[in-house]
């Protein structure tokens, strides 16, 4: 089995010139994606690469909002009861192709089952296969709410579920719900090699995965058999680069159309600069740090409280974020609905920190803080906010070591139960509802998954299981809004920031939309003559 691979960086690198590229598109990424099946992963990085471009799901989410609209299912149709979902499949969908397979058939039924069985059943072969640990399907309690897949022809399936779940039609269109091709796997499987599905994707989206070099560079070539909008490129390129300041110097010298993430501290003078626009929306998103309430003393909730105060969150907004961004007390954004203005923040108070860690019985504390090893809309310079929180918590007699892996490792070693450290993190919404951010970060389905506190508590747990049955947003906001308090109450996080999201990019850019739920989507993107 074989991969095409680029062997060196410079004879990509020297067709990027802009003039040179009237129907390619060169994106200016700011890391390597984990492998390229969306749904053994979380990181927003690993589903620019993957489900974006070559994935398709159920429902779509229409790119610029949170509105779901049909994507491989052209209808569907819940029950009265809100416990039987019925999807209608598009006709006439082909997978991609590679070196090493040509798909004999459409996507059907039994694509949309397998996609969904490898992840929730042990017997199936592709549970255990490349690591997965299936972190979004087990952290939104999908194993408990889906009671069966059943196939109803070809093009007709059904969803038994356990409970009403009110945003099942959006939990579709969200990354981890992409479709793979049951072929391609099992072809993959009777030839040994069941990691090429992560390795060398087939989907059935705009664009068809070409070439990855690590670390480099990922290519791709529009999928002019696509069912839906054809790409408007010829050619998509993922150029890799995780300083964003070379990002930059590769946008004004035209190496790269498109940049992610700009330092909060250079958009000013982005702004004043000719030939570059700056493309801003207040993102769905929250910044934090998470302690391991597993470990002592930080299953104390009122240690986690007292280190919450030691943080000065107005000058890590200063500073890291150059004002784009505003002190979160939530773990949910103000956009949101739901959001709980009724949350009092913990106070910025040193001396009562230290105070209250001595009542504790916490001296001489020692710990570590994680530092993301790259940008993020909700947080820009993790290093840079882990060394303020250094100086902030010497000030109340506790001592910080600053540790960071690469971005893949970093998510992995994260999820361990028994994790030394406090981990920086955050989250961008995937869907727009509450239950995206509160169950997925922090219900107990997600131990040793997406909860990267490891905070297990039942009352909280309760309300926001009852919340998803609920039919009316009112009804679950009121729920949400009591998880809040006994969010706040407990501290499992300290809540850092919301921040703006900012998109640097070339004028001859045409079509970019800045998606709220934080991905970013080039299929309708063209470049100007």
């Amino acid at each position: 089995m074989s991969i095409k691979k680029i062997l060196t960086t410079g004879l990509l690198l020297s067709t990027l010139g802009v003039a040179a590229q009237a129907q390619s598109l060169v994106y200016c990424s700011e890391g390597s994606p984990e492998g390229f099946d969306p749904a053994l992963f979380t990181a927003g990085t690993t589903f620019d690469a993957s489900s974006h471009p070559l994935y398709n799901r159920l429902t779509e989410f229409k790119v610029g909002t949170t509105e779901t609209i049909p994507g491989l299912a052209e209808s569907w149709n819940v029950s009265e009861d809100g416990k039987t979902v019925t999807f209608s499949l598009r006709q006439g969908v082909s997978f991609h192709a590679n070196a090493d397979f040509t798909p004999t058939r459409d996507f059907n039924a039994d694509d949309v089952i397998f996609s969904f069985d490898r992840q929730g059943n042990p017997e199936n072969p592709y549970f255990e296969v490349s690591g997965g640990t299936w972190e979004y399907f087990g952290g939104m309690s999908m194993p408990d709410l889906i009671e069966s897949i059943e196939k109803v022809g070809d093009y007709t399936v059904v969803f038994n579920l356990t409970r009403p779940e009110a945003p099942i039609i959006a939990n579709m269109a969200m990354d981890f719900a992409s479709i793979v091709s049951k072929e391609y796997a099992d072809a993959m499987m009777d030839a040994g090699t069941p990691e090429m599905v992560n390795q060398a994707p087939i989907g059935t989206g705009p664009f068809t995965f070409q070439a990855y070099q690590k670390d480099a560079v990922i290519r791709y070539l529009r999928n002019d058999a696509y069912w839906g909008d054809k790409a408007k490129v010829e050619s998509l390129i993922f150029a890799i680069t995780p300083d964003a300041s070379v990002r930059y110097q590769k946008v004004q010298a035209g190496e790269c159309h498109v940049m992610a993430y700009p330092n909060p501290a250079d958009v000013s003078a982005m702004k004043d600069a000719e030939d570059i626009i700056v493309m801003e929306q207040e993102g769905l998103n929250v910044g934090y740090l998470a302690y391991n309430t597993q470990v002592a003393p930080y299953d104390n909730a009122n240690v986690r409280k007292a280190l919450n105060m030691a943080i000065d969150k107005q000058a890590i907004i200063d500073v890291v974020f150059q004002g784009s961004g505003e002190i979160a007390k939530n773990p949910i954004p103000p956009t949101m609905w739901s959001y709980s203005e009724d949350t009092v923040d913990d106070a910025y108070d040193p001396e009562a920190a230290k105070a209250a860690l001595e009542a504790e019985g916490v001296t001489d504390l020692t710990m570590k803080i994680w530092a993301m090893p790259v940008q993020r809309p909700y947080n820009p310079n993790a290093r840079r906010m882990a060394e303020l929180m250094q100086e902030d918590f010497s000030k109340v007699g506790v001592t910080v070591e600053i540790v960071s892996y690469e971005w893949g490792e970093y998510l992995d070693r994260s999820k361990a139960l028994n994790r030394d450290g406090a981990v920086l993190l955050g989250w961008t919404g995937d869907n727009g509802d509450p239950d995206n951010f509160l169950a997925v970060l922090l219900g107990c389905d997600g131990l040793e998954r997406s909860n990267r506190a490891q905070w297990c508590n039942e009352e909280f747990d309760a309300l926001i299981q009852q919340a998803k049955v609920l039919p009316t947003q009112a009804e679950r906001s009121a729920l949400y809004k009591k998880a809040q308090a006994i969010f706040k109450d407990q501290a499992p996080w300290a809540t850092i920031a919301h921040s703006v999201v900012y998109m640097t990019m070339r004028p001859e850019v045409e079509g970019y939309v800045v998606h709220p739920l934080g991905g970013h989507i080039f299929n309708q993107v063209g470049i100007s003559q």
